[in-house]
């Protein structure tokens, strides 16, 4: 306590300046309206960009949870659009029997491992057989598709992914209806071939490629890219076609897992059909 007022006695010049400073502030504020306009509006001005500071702070770690709630409001909208739902046909003796029954479901889904540099690429989801998901299913994100599930455990599923060696999904140019097998050759995450494409295709560079509904998988009509180049090989009777994903596959995050219902239906009647013929 000796020494504190040791030093406060002896710098006693600079205390008093300072309180002398303060009260002509105080005095200037309170009795000159423009010093104490101009005096308000900076202390204003900085709370201010405190508070936005502090909101935008509060905002970046709610990102996450932003997120999630999006994805999954993004999986209940697609439920309900036209493409998930397939036309009952009309009967003869029901004149106003004109119902959508529906084909297809998402689920939201998050990808919690992934792979672009391998000859056999997978992704990992955290949603499993507890969530209704199964083998053969189809994933997509909001950009494109990204690949089929494989595996599937009570959380998790096992994705093969558009890279990957084995993976062939029929897809078509929007402008025709050409269409062939989309297929990784292992060279670049970004990219795959369109083979199989009849040479009387109108294909043009930058035109859009869909997936087909003889993939059995995808839904038709899902946004898988654009045609980068493409070209006719020596002694082959088509096109081969470089098309550029629009879905990036080294950064995929949230995904919907697509159930069709009518999968297996569609199956059972078509493996009966090949029994008959093979008989």
């Amino acid at each position: 306590m000796k020494n504190l007022l040791a030093f406060v006695i002896k710098h006693n010049f600079i205390f008093i300046f300072f309180f002398l400073q303060a009260v002509c502030a105080w005095l200037m504020v309170h009795n000159r309206g423009f010093q104490g306009s101009r005096v308000l509006n900076s202390s204003n001005l900085v709370v201010a960009n405190v508070y936005e500071t502090a909101a935008n702070t509060k905002e970046y770690f709610y990102l996450k949870q932003e997120n999630d709630k999006l994805a999954l409001e993004n999986a209940i909208l697609r439920n309900y659009m036209k493409s998930s739902y397939a036309i009952l046909p009309l009967k003869e003796f029901k004149k106003n029997d004109t119902l959508y029954l529906e084909q297809y479901s998402f689920i939201n889904a998050k990808v919690v491992n992934s792979s672009v540099n391998k000859r056999r690429n997978f992704l990992t989801l955290n949603v499993g057989s507890r969530e209704g998901v199964a083998q053969d299913m189809a994933v997509m994100t909001s950009d494109g598709i990204v690949g089929i599930v494989t595996n599937v455990s009570a959380n998790f599923a096992s994705v093969m992914s558009l890279l990957h060696k084995d993976v062939r999904v029929n897809c078509q140019l929007k402008k025709d209806k050409s269409y062939g097998p989309l297929i990784w050759d292992g060279a670049d995450y970004r990219y795959c071939l369109l083979t199989d494409i009849p040479t009387h295709s109108k294909i043009r560079h930058g035109d859009t490629v869909l997936t087909s509904e003889l993939s059995g998988i995808f839904p038709e009509g899902i946004m898988v890219g654009t045609i980068e180049t493409y070209e006719r090989r020596q002694n082959e009777s088509y096109y081969t076609a470089k098309v550029k994903l629009s879905a990036d596959l080294k950064k995929v995050n949230h995904v919907y897992v697509i159930k069709n219902r009518l999968k297996t239906e569609r199956d059972s009647l078509e493996k009966a059909t090949q029994k008959q013929i093979d008989d």
